[in-house]
């Protein structure tokens, strides 16, 4: 279906690729794996369209292949999904499916929108997303965005889709609908190309895989050859000590409570929620997709406002506290959306970690910054999350998921947050990102700082957290401590229609 020979790529006379061969037969799944930084983006890019080698080919069913834009790449037959949202907020989920192709009343430029619910409708349904199609996109939670962009590739019926960490922002059950679904495009001959961190479903669904290391291939072969340690050691070129977080030592009990949530409602996100958050503490928060784990902290971190309810940080009231006043008082938050909400990508690194500490450095009437007295501060919180020192004038965007990361975290950490709230901190980085961010939490935790850590991950929850939380549809289900984690008792109340004590 697709042959690389000798594929190379640089940027500013840094090799990013290559050379790089390897071939990918029709209806077979091909996994490509590699730490964050090693060319697996940028060899997909030049795949469709959107960067064109500077040496070698591609050959797309047995015949020459040069993209010279996505367009021409989609003309062919290939389909993209990346892991970073390409919809546009303001317009419906509808017409997100079909902006380059609106169906149209005969040959008239009006859109033909009865077709266009309809079209919209069975794409959905394909991915399993129960959703009217004219709904907003700006309403939606990331994990359903990301079924929408699968959704959308399928619209040009492709004959190969390249996955770029899709599971990254789903449930384990939205998961699983998706790789029944990609089982599906196998039996119809289609060929795949998937890019995961999460290398257990890689070689599960895989036939062969390929890995990149440094922009080069370091390994390649049928899956079956393969298991997680040898992924890991050729992904990083050494051998790994664990491939799973550690679960954290037993602790002392808690200190005093940081935040303290009381009754706390919003219609249609989150009814009754009620616990506490203590210095020293790592809470974890758990729950299907769509079950109101970003709402809640959205609310807490003062986004969105709560209908009903009470709000308590370090045992002074939130009540009618903007953002910006939570921030002053030792509120930190990590989005999930880190490239959407959490970074301005067009800016440098130095300028990104400034941004939330900004007022702390303001000296005198005009409010000029304290540079050297910044730059003071950036150096120790840079060491924290092992960010290179030389990427302070990079735009962001140049950084590679793990690496903006970091940038988020080190951004709050500059604050000296006593509540810090992660809302997927790991979600699309490579396994030796992970393990430092780990790290990071415990570091902050053992430092007295309250963690409130959402994840899809259990295995990550039930790794770092001293006490968890189950949402189910806006409301807590189960308050398990450390001694009662157990994935399926955890499964079971975060399941609609479960209850668990």
């Amino acid at each position: 279906m697709i042959e690389f020979q000798g594929i190379e790529k640089r940027f500013a006379g840094v090799r990013a690729v290559g050379p790089v061969s390897f071939d990918l037969p029709p209806g077979a799944t091909l996994g490509l794996v590699g730490e964050n930084g090693a060319g697996k983006s940028t060899l997909m890019n030049l795949l469709g369209g959107n960067l064109q080698p500077d040496a070698g080919s591609m050959r797309l069913a047995e015949r020459p292949y040069a993209p010279h834009g996505p367009a021409e790449a989609m003309r062919c037959g290939i389909a993209f999904i990346h892991q970073e949202l390409n919809l546009f907020g303001n317009l419906t989920i509808a017409e997100n499916l079909f902006l380059t192709r609106f169906p149209r009343w005969w040959r008239s430029p009006f859109i033909y929108r009865t077709g266009l619910r309809a079209e919209a409708g069975k794409l959905l349904a394909q991915v399993g997303l129960e959703l009217d199609p004219h709904t907003p996109m700006d309403r939606l939670a990331v994990g359903e965005c990301q079924l929408v962009e699968i959704a959308k590739a399928l619209a040009g019926d492709p004959r190969l889709i390249i996955f770029d960490e899709p599971t990254s922002s789903l449930s384990t059950r939205e998961a699983e609908r998706l790789f029944a679904l990609m089982a599906g495009f196998r039996r119809q001959g289609r060929s795949l190309i998937y890019i995961s961190h999460a290398l257990g479903d890689v070689l599960r669904l895989c036939d062969d895989l390929v890995i990149l290391r440094d922009g080069l291939v370091a390994g390649r072969g049928p899956a079956r050859d393969f298991t997680i340690p040898r992924l890991i050691s050729l992904m990083a070129g050494r051998v790994p000590e664990a491939t799973a977080p550690a679960p954290t030592p037993p602790r002392e009990p808690a200190g005093a409570v940081a935040l303290a949530v009381r009754g706390v409602s919003r219609p249609g996100v989150v009814r009754d929620i009620s616990f506490e958050l203590r210095r020293g503490e790592i809470l974890g928060i758990a729950g299907m997709m769509g079950a109101g784990r970003s709402e809640l902290a959205r609310i807490l971190f003062g986004l969105d406002a709560p209908a009903a309810g009470e709000l308590r940080l370090h045992g002074r009231p939130l009540q009618g506290a903007t953002v910006r006043e939570r921030v002053r008082r030792g509120m930190a938050f990590v989005t999930e959306d880190r490239r959407g909400e959490g970074l301005c990508l067009e800016a440098s690194v130095a300028d990104n970690l400034a941004l939330a500490a900004l007022p702390a450095f303001a000296r005198g009437r005009a409010r000029r910054i304290d540079r050297p007295g910044l730059q003071a501060a950036l150096t120790p919180v840079k060491a924290a999350v092992r960010l290179t020192a030389d990427a302070d004038g990079r735009a962001v965007k140049t950084l590679s998921g793990g690496n903006q990361q970091k940038v988020v975290l080190a951004k709050w950490l500059l604050t000296k947050p006593g509540v810090i709230i992660l809302d997927e901190p790991t979600r699309g980085i490579d396994v030796g990102a992970k393990c430092e961010i780990h790290e990071l939490i415990r570091a902050l935790a053992a430092a007295g700082t309250a963690v409130l850590l959402i994840s899809s991950e259990l295995e990550e929850l039930t790794a770092l957290c001293d006490r968890l939380l189950v949402l189910n549809r806006g409301e807590i289900t189960a308050t398990l401590a450390r001694a009662e984690f157990d994935q399926a008792r955890i499964l079971a109340a975060a399941l609609p229609g479960e209850r668990s004590a």
